[in-house]
């Protein structure tokens, strides 16, 4: 679970760290801030009904927007001829694709993306990931309000509920206004943010990323192409995995439960004439919700799944590239720190939906979808995502090449299903078959042998 609950974490991810006492703290009163902070206040208020549901989507998208168009280089990219260089690299990605998988081409439409664009076409499957966990938050805190205090409020639910929209859709907006300006491609995140068959690059993004790592931009575009149609391969060909992926975050949410007597301990330690009480009592956590059996069921579910994709992309992605690309190797190792390390990608999951991600289980996804390639071949490795219960647990990652060998012998058994019986009748002869009795010469007991 994430320290940070969703509509309850930082504004800025940037002052995370910062102490009160800092010399950043100390600045001088600003008029010109003053009003901005109100016009933006204003607008929330003025959208407040334009917006139904747990989050204020409008609000959330105009934040969003009026941050990234602050932002310098958004706007940058590979030039006038971006859109033609992100279809050709996801075009020779997709030939180089071709060998590696048995999954065909799910690509239907290449498009290149400013941070901008990356909202705007990202905003449904976002709502549809932080609806269940904002609608959970708001709904268990008023029932656990008494009987007695929800008919008092009365009207006051509603607005509360207005509030909620609009504080959850204002953290919304501005984390991914940060997310937006750092995403390389549409399935980054290991999600199926865009359209479907919708392959998407942000070439700005990406030229910032290429700073530093010494290698040519054309050679990271490509690799990032790869990336992103491998994604689409599987999202576009195994039909159950997009709405799998969302309906665990879903089970996730529903687990969402509130300490009622967490409720009934702050009112006991809250003094309503000191400021200093209250202050002490949101910060000590004893608010947020509480992590449940539910919750922690559902996202083991949900982070196997996710690593089971980026394994496999990365596994897929490697055998496609790695001869071709001089820097393929420290380009993989790369992305994989950034993921590791908690990259914008993570964080911004985290404090969206509350759940962390731990990429530690991409490396044993990665190194089972490789042992399935090398001992059964390409098209039995594919053949394992034809449906959910085919696919590896978080027991299997522990122990891959234990799920190498189950797989094989089950995928024995629905080849040839008589062979695979006779063999089993066999096997329990052998094993557990009781003493000979006498032989046909000596014929049957009590008789004759006529």
């Amino acid at each position: 679970m994430s320290d940070l609950p969703f509509g309850f974490g930082p504004q800025d991810p940037d002052d995370r760290g910062r102490k009160p006492g800092d010399q950043g703290d100390a600045n001088p009163f600003d008029f010109n801030q003053l009003g901005a902070m109100l016009s933006q206040l204003g607008a929330m208020f003025s959208n407040a009904n334009s917006s139904s549901g747990p989050v204020n989507y409008d609000l959330a998208k105009q934040i969003a927007l009026q941050q990234l168009a602050g932002k310098p280089g958004t706007a940058l990219g590979f030039g006038p001829d971006q859109g033609t260089a992100v279809a050709d690299a996801v075009h020779l990605a997709e030939m180089w694709l071709d060998p590696v998988t048995a999954l065909p081409a799910g690509v239907r439409t290449t498009q290149s993306w400013s941070a901008r664009e990356w909202v705007e076409r990202t905003l449904p499957t976002w709502q549809r990931l932080c609806d269940p966990v904002a609608r959970r938050v708001s709904g268990a805190w008023v029932d656990a309000m008494p009987a007695e205090a929800k008919e008092a409020a009365g009207p006051l639910l509603s607005m509360l509920g207005q509030m909620g929209g609009m504080a959850f859709g204002s953290q919304l907006g501005g984390a991914l206004a940060q997310l937006g300006s750092e995403v390389l491609t549409s399935t980054e995140v290991g999600l199926p943010l865009g359209p479907e068959g919708t392959a998407a690059l942000l070439p700005a993004n990406i030229e910032k990323f290429t700073e530093g790592l010494e290698r040519p931009a054309s050679e990271v575009l490509v690799f990032l192409a790869a990336r992103e149609a491998a994604h689409q391969r599987l999202f576009s060909h195994v039909p159950w995995l997009r709405q799998r992926l969302l309906d665990l975050v879903e089970e996730f949410a529903q687990g969402i439960a509130v300490d009622t007597s967490a409720l009934e301990q702050l009112a006991g330690q809250v003094d309503p004439s000191n400021p200093a009480s209250i202050e002490e009592a949101m910060k000590s956590g004893m608010l947020e919700p509480q992590t449940t059996p539910e919750q922690k069921a559902a996202l083991t579910r949900l982070e196997t799944l996710l690593a089971l994709v980026e394994g496999w992309v990365d596994v897929v992605v490697n055998e496609a590239v790695g001869e071709r690309l001089p820097g393929a190797e420290a380009l993989r190792e790369t992305l994989r720190r950034r993921r590791a390390s908690g990259g914008p990608a993570e964080q911004t999951f985290a404090t969206l939906v509350g759940l962390e991600l731990r990429p530690r289980r991409h490396r044993s996804a990665a190194a089972l979808w490789k042992l399935l390639g090398d001992q059964h071949g390409i098209e039995q490795r594919e053949s394992v995502w034809e449906h959910p219960d085919l696919v590896p647990s978080a027991e299997d990652l522990d122990d891959p090449m234990e799920f190498a060998e189950r797989f094989g012998t089950t995928r024995k058994a629905l080849e040839d299903p008589m062979a695979e019986l006779e063999r089993t009748l066999r096997d329990k002869s052998d094993d557990g078959a009781p003493d000979a009795g006498p032989s046909d010469e000596d014929g049957p007991s009590g008789g004759d042998a006529k």
